[in-house]
């Protein structure tokens, strides 16, 4: 196990194992390992945007920029100016913007001048009437690419709420990012490069970035995590350093909903000696996620795992790190929505220099936080650290799929059920009350809004067959006609 982690340190007998361990890691994320990079860390929205908007104001050739949440305050139009003079310039630039994570923040007239300037910007999945679901899944990908030089990955949107209100008191956000350069950048970009193929026309297959990985700058190996809806590639890749880590696994979260196969994989480590910590904020900007997370602390503190709440402003960063030789740093959450339906992208990097320095700072980080403890009469304690409510993601469909997790599990009876578990049943069965009674006394108020999604459902159903229909023609006759 000790040649995944850290291949390095394997006999050259074990070189055989060695080469198995590094295939079963590529093939578990989707992600081949990619040698000689180096890694920087930058720590809170103000090292991130500086380094970002120095990359950008020298960018040469192309300028690839991917983020949830643009705010129309005076950091992002910072951001569009200098996109702005460099595609005046002739760079080419181009912009992801996520429909859902920009609402209430920024509109898409937001980015008329950087289109006038020659940049284009693509909006990820917005509200289709003929997909009345389709929103459900989001780009929630932190990344810019420049040039074949740089790529930067975080957990960092780029809005001001990141860098705190220093007038009212309120410390930044607590969030982390890397810059990695060389031969992974490339595969930074071909990440960006697939989903933009999915919003309409592909990148110019010339593009320098894309034609050949930079030449290898330092001694670190790293693994990009790029993912799409409906791939499971990291899910199965933080399950397999669960069973892997062998010393300690230390896991930073900003909106932990644990599921039950990745509880059991971190409590089983814990009860395996592994030395097993979860820091997660003590208020978080979506108050129930913050309750869900907490209603799934128990299990977790029974079997060992050690969890912590911040008690600074919001601590929104996603970062792993186990045994001083592995870490992950990126945009994905530990919950299902980051797992299964959204666009997110991580860097895996097994280096034991990198990891060392994600350990320093997740110690520098408890020095911040307050330990959840067991106690006889209260079994969960922790502290109360208030800190402002921000621009949120999309988790809150976490928080549903968990309630009707706990609620399917206790009608059907499938599993045991946790003491912790006993709050969501409640809440769960005031729901179905309410629910019940709008039924019985005004069973119009639920038939209307059935019968307009039925209806709205089957039209999308029939939009969709017409379009289907008429791609398969246009392939039919196209064959016919060559």
């Amino acid at each position: 196990m000790a040649a995944v982690l850290a291949p390095a340190r394997v006999p050259p007998t074990n070189a055989p194992l060695r080469a198995v361990a590094r295939q079963t890691f590529s093939r578990v994320a989707g992600a081949p390992l990619i040698g000689g990079n180096t890694v920087d860390l930058l720590i809170d929205g103000r090292a991130n945007f500086d380094a970002w908007l120095a990359a950008i104001r020298a960018a040469r050739s192309s300028i690839l920029l991917e983020n949830y949440i643009f705010d129309d305050d005076a950091l992002a139009r910072e951001f569009r100016e200098a996109l702005g003079e460099r595609a005046a310039a002739g760079v080419h630039v181009r912009v992801i913007r996520d429909w859902f994570g920009c609402i209430g923040s920024s509109a898409d007239h937001f980015w008329s001048t950087l289109r006038a300037a020659g940049g284009e910007v693509r909006t990820y999945n917005p509200f289709s009437l003929a997909s009345p679901f389709g929103w459900v899944t989001r780009d929630h990908r932190k990344l810019l690419v420049v040039d074949a030089d740089v790529g930067f990955v975080s957990g960092i949107c780029v809005s001001g709420r990141w860098l705190g209100d220093p007038a009212r008191g309120v410390p930044p956000w607590r969030d982390t990012g890397v810059a990695v350069r060389g031969p992974a950048v490339h595969a930074l970009a071909v990440a960006f490069a697939d989903n933009w193929a999915t919003l309409g026309d592909g990148l110019p297959h010339d593009l320098p970035v894309l034609t050949d990985a930079p030449p290898p700058v330092g001694p670190v190996d790293v693994r990009v995590v790029a993912k799409l809806p409906s791939t499971t590639g990291l899910y199965r890749l933080d399950q397999l350093i669960a069973a892997l880590a062998q010393r300690s696994l230390w896991l930073t979260d900003a909106y932990f909903v644990g599921v039950a196969p990745y509880v059991q994989a971190l409590a089983a480590a814990a009860r395996d000696g592994v030395d097993v910590r979860l820091l997660v904020p003590g208020t978080s900007d979506i108050p129930a996620v913050g309750a869900l997370s907490r209603a799934g602390y128990r299990p977790l503190l029974e079997a060992g795992v050690r969890v912590y709440e911040w008690n600074g402003s919001m601590l929104h960063a996603k970062t792993a790190v186990a045994d001083g030789r592995w870490a992950r740093v990126g945009s994905s959450n530990l919950n299902i929505v980051s797992w299964m339906e959204n666009c997110e992208i991580d860097v895996a990097i097994e280096d034991e220099a990198f990891a060392g320095r994600m350990q320093a700072q997740f110690e520098e980080d408890l020095r911040n936080a307050t330990e959840i403890v067991l106690h006889a009469r209260r079994r969960a304690a922790h502290g109360r650290a208030r800190s402002p409510q921000g621009a949120g993601t999309g988790r809150s469909a976490a928080g549903a799929l968990r309630l009707a997790n706990t609620v399917g599990a206790a009608i059907t009876d499938r599993r045991v059920l946790g003491a912790a578990e006993g709050g969501i049943l409640l809440g769960g069965a005031l729901l179905l009350l309410g629910s019940a009674a709008v039924a019985l006394w005004f069973p119009r108020l639920l038939a209307w809004p059935l019968a307009v999604l039925a209806l709205w459902s089957a039209i999308s159903l029939i939009i969709r067959y017409v379009a289907l229909a008429r791609r398969a023609k246009a392939a039919a006759s196209s064959h016919h006609a060559s």
